[in-house]
Order: structure tokens, then C-alpha cells, then sequence
């Protein structure tokens, strides 16, 4: 597992705990799935994160676990049913309120940026709704001019209340990383803008078009846009930054933030059984007619595993999964699908001595579990 390295030891033990979400559903799942991701949630706490909570569901039922802690300083496990924050995993929600407005007619991915928001952006007349979903546009990525490796800054702006066009104007303030279409390089600016064109079209707020068009039809009661709520409501695991106080590192519990910094880029808030919930309505078409999925899971050069607001994994067992990570200070997270939604896994961590950055090998193995035993059902 990669870790953003820290030169330090938490000075109190980290509890790991392995826990069955819900045992009658665990049954329907395979013991050797199960014994494979409670392991994978184990190795991620050892190496250092807070606690680590995942979702399985496929054709053997549905299966949840977690490992490690809720809070530093207790012994209360992580919440399997607690919400987080899932950061960029909000693009795929923009994504698909686009292409409903696509399907509406109401919206063309080749309508430009400055048909809808006149001035917002440099090449605003070249730059389209294709190039903001897939990361072409060249826009620069403003999360570039925050402080998000200083933690005592990141702590002193946690609080405050950002407006859209500000952090497109720290991003439009830099030259553009490219022309329109002439290369790929991820940057949040692009679905800031995306939330102010989907508000330009509908007159409504983007949080009220996703709850509207996918948190109320979809019943995904443990999900929200909180806008510039710093609060995380109900039971929740808590995430924590590592900041150097009189020359010693020490975590600051950082769960409670104002997310208007992340806004339609990834201010989401919710949890496993919610996101697979989604991403299984996605991809079985209860969302988008079949030719918008297609394009949505369809890379464009020159992005090659990046469709629009979703991700594409080939998995070394031959399994392409679709899908998204996000992080937010304090939260990691990845939710994916496979094809015709057999199968759905969502994974979570609190970060704690460490920031894990890549649970793809989580993904891996819950999408290329070992084969059954010689003469198992």
C-alpha cells in the first residue's frame, strides 16, 4: 500500500477491530471473499489509517465489514453504516445530473462554456461541456493554490465560506495547462464550473438538482450536499490531519469542515451502502438511457481511463469496474461497478497516522476474489 509517508508514531495505540456489518447478510456472501477484504481493511489501518469501513455486494449477497477506530482516544469501532465524506466521488453525481439535462435536451456536451456563463473562464468559446466533464479543458486545478500540505493553515481556513466563481477565478488567475482537447490533466475547477452551468440551466442550485434527480428517487437517506454545513450528522467515523505543534506531530481531529471549499468538486457526504446503491442504479440504466451511459463510460483521447466524471479500471482478472475515489482532508474513498451492476464495492478510510492513496488493491481484490474451493457451492 502507498502512503503519504509520516516521520512519526501515534503515541496511543490504535485498537483494530473487524467487525461484520450485518451477519445475516454476510452468510450470502463467499467465507473467502469475506476473509480477503476483512484483511484488506486490517492492512489499511495498519498501515495507518484511523479506521477503514467497505461495502461488497454481489451475487452472493451483500457483505460489510470495517477495522480500526471511530475516534482517537476511544475503543469505539467504526460505525459500518457511518457516513463520511466522499469527496470527488461527487463528480459522477454531477456527471449524471448533466447527462440527464443531455437526455432532456436541454444541454449539448458540445454546448461551450461561454454559451452558459459568458466570461467565466479564458477560452471560455472553445472550451465544452465534454472538455469539463473528461478533464480536457485545460483549466488549472485551484486546489493547486490552497494550503492542503500545510496543515496549520489548512486548520486556520476550515471555517470559511468559499463561493464558486472565487475558486474559479483562483484557478482562471493561471495560465491554461493546454489548449481545449489537447491533453488531460484532472482538475476540480472543471465541475466548480460544472455546478454553476448545471445552476445556469435548471435555476436551481446544483445540491437541489442531485438531491432532486438522484438522493430522493434512489432513497439514499445517508447521503448529502451540506453546502457550507462544517458538520457531519450521525453516527460517522472521524478523520484527522497531522499537524506539527511546538515541533511535534500531532493529529487534529479535522472532521468538522466547511466543504463550500470543494462545492460540486466534492463536497459530498455519504456512505458505503449508499454509494453502491448508486453506482449499481447507474450502470443498470435506472439513471441514463443506454446511449448516455455508453458515453459516460467512454473515454475521449486523449483521456484514456477517464470517461465523463467516471473512471475505468482493467483489473489484472479481466474485470473492467467503473466508478470513482474522492478524498477530502481527513477521508479517503473509493466506490466502483462492474458492467450490468453484478457486482459493487464501496471503501472507505479515516486518515490517521498515514494517508493511505491508493485502494485500488482493495478494489482488486473484491472484484478478483480467489477461486472456490474444489467441490464448494
Amino acid at each position: 500500500m502507498k502512503v503519504r509517508a509520516v516521520s512519526w508514531l501515534l503515541a496511543a495505540a490504535l485498537a483494530v477491530v473487524a467487525v461484520d456489518a450485518d451477519a445475516a447478510a454476510a452468510t450470502d456472501a463467499r467465507p473467502e471473499d469475506r476473509s480477503v477484504l476483512r484483511q484488506a481493511l486490517d492492512e489499511l489501518v495498519a498501515d495507518g489509517a484511523a479506521g477503514a469501513l467497505a461495502e461488497l455486494r454481489d451475487d452472493h449477497g451483500t457483505w460489510g465489514g470495517t477495522s480500526g477506530i471511530a475516534e482517537l482516544g476511544t475503543a469505539r469501532p467504526v460505525p459500518a453504516a457511518g457516513r463520511f465524506r466522499a469527496g470527488s466521488i461527487v463528480k459522477t453525481f454531477m456527471a449524471t445530473v448533466v447527462l440527464q439535462l443531455v437526455g432532456e435536451g436541454q444541454l449539448r456536451l458540445d454546448d461551450t462554456v461561454e454559451r452558459w456563463l459568458p466570461g467565466l473562464v479564458p477560452d471560455g468559446t472553445r472550451i465544452t461541456v465534454r472538455h469539463l466533464l473528461n478533464h480536457t479543458s485545460g483549466l488549472y486545478d485551484y486546489l493547486g493554490d490552497l494550503p492542503l500540505h500545510d496543515p496549520a493553515a489548512l486548520v486556520n481556513i476550515r471555517w470559511r465560506t468559499w463561493e464558486p466563481r472565487e475558486l474559479v477565478r483562483l484557478a482562471t488567475a493561471h495560465r491554461p495547462l493546454f489548449e481545449p482537447g489537447a491533453g488531460w490533466s484532472y482538475s476540480s475547477t472543471n465541475y466548480i464550473v460544472i455546478g454553476l452551468l448545471v445552476q445556469q440551466v435548471t435555476g436551481q442550485p446544483y445540491g437541489t438538482e442531485v438531491q432532486r434527480r438522484i438522493i430522493r428517487p434512489l432513497q439514499l437517506r445517508g447521503t448529502a450536499m451540506p453546502g457550507t454545513y462544517p458538520r457531519i450528522r450521525g453516527p460517522h467515523p472521524h478523520g484527522y490531519l497531522l499537524a506539527v505543534v511546538d515541533g511535534h506531530p500531532n493529529p487534529v481531529d479535522i472532521t468538522a469542515f466547511n466543504p463550500s471549499v470543494a462545492g460540486a468538486s466534492g463536497e459530498l457526504i455519504s456512505t458505503a451502502a449508499d454509494l453502491n446503491r448508486f453506482f449499481a442504479a447507474l450502470a443498470g440504466g435506472r439513471l441514463l438511457r443506454e446511449a448516455l451511459w455508453r458515453e459516460m463510460i467512454t473515454p475521449t483521447p486523449p483521456a484514456e481511463q477517464y470517461g465523463l466524471g467516471l473512471m475505468r479500471w482493467e483489473l489484472p482478472c479481466g474485470v473492467t469496474a467503473y466508478g470513482h475515489t474522492g478524498d477530502f482532508v481527513g477521508y479517503s474513498s473509493l466506490s466502483a461497478v462492474t458492467a450490468g451492476a453484478r457486482r459493487s464495492l464501496t471503501v472507505a478510510v479515516t486518515w490517521g497516522t498515514a494517508v493511505p492513496d491508493d485502494l485500488d488493491a482493495v478494489l482488486t481484490k473484491a472484484f478478483c476474489p480467489p477461486a472456490a474451493p474444489a467441490g464448494s457451492a
